[in-house]
């Protein structure tokens, strides 16, 4: 497969990642009546992962996430030579998305789009969780991640459930960390959001979504590849 579409296939699946995700909490989660909360944004981060896994991680691999990209290639799974063009197609992908949604919510009258779900510590945690809870979330939960894409897609794996597994863990990432970061576990996430509403507070603190789960990528590789692995098939 050539670079460019595997570029496009990280680009739209991140797209997708992000309007599902972050399009969910901000138009969906908190709707008069119906509103499907927490639960609700969980689940939809998860199935933008299953659906594009299924649609074109044959293309890219369906990485959709920087430190995924990152932790694959400390894992032995993916070439550094591709590593900054599939962060670059990420975020691109992030940032469209989220202009996307700004688009959409500024077409409700009195509406504002506020800082369209970004990931915070502090005041801009959801609940108010110190900078130290929120890098050692960030830090597990992208590891604990990372080791279940290694082995949802490791060749000893069932054909075929790897998208299965890999979305289902992702909703429970979130089900546990929404209240603590408003859940990264993905630079791309953490920067589309931040940059285009602009917001002062998300984008001061968009390092510790950047360092955090690199961090915890090249955690769960190394762990994985180290005690789990098959290392001659990792090598």
């Amino acid at each position: 497969m050539k670079l460019h579409n595997k570029l496009f296939a990280e680009f739209f699946g991140t797209l997708w990642l992000v309007l599902g995700g972050v399009g969910s909490a901000k138009l969906a989660a908190t709707f008069p009546d119906v509103g499907i909360g927490l639960v609700g944004v969980a689940f939809a981060f998860g199935l933008t992962v299953v659906t594009m896994a299924y649609a074109v991680g044959h293309i890219s691999g369906g990485h959709f996430n920087p430190a995924i990209t990152i932790g694959l290639w400390f894992g032995g799974r993916f070439s550094f030579a591709e590593v900054l063009p599939y962060i670059a197609a990420q975020v691109m992908g992030a940032c469209a998305a989220a202009a996307i949604l700004a688009i959409i919510i500024s077409g409700q009258a009195g509406s504002e789009i506020g800082n369209l779900a970004s990931n915070g510590f502090g005041e801009a945690s959801p609940g108010k969780y110190n900078l130290l809870s929120v890098l050692i979330t960030e830090v597990v939960m992208t590891a604990a991640f990372l080791m279940v894409i290694m082995g949802a897609t490791d060749r000893r794996a069932p054909a075929g459930f790897a998208p299965l597994a890999i979305g289902l863990c992702l909703t429970l990432i979130h089900l546990i960390s929404i209240p603590v970061s408003n859940t990264s576990v993905n630079p791309a996430r953490s920067t589309g959001p931040a940059l285009i509403s602009m917001d002062a507070t998300a984008i001061s603190q968009l390092w510790v979504f950047w360092a955090a789960p690199i961090a915890g990528a090249i955690l769960g590789a190394l762990i994985y590849r180290t005690l789990l692995s098959n290392n001659a098939e990792d090598a």
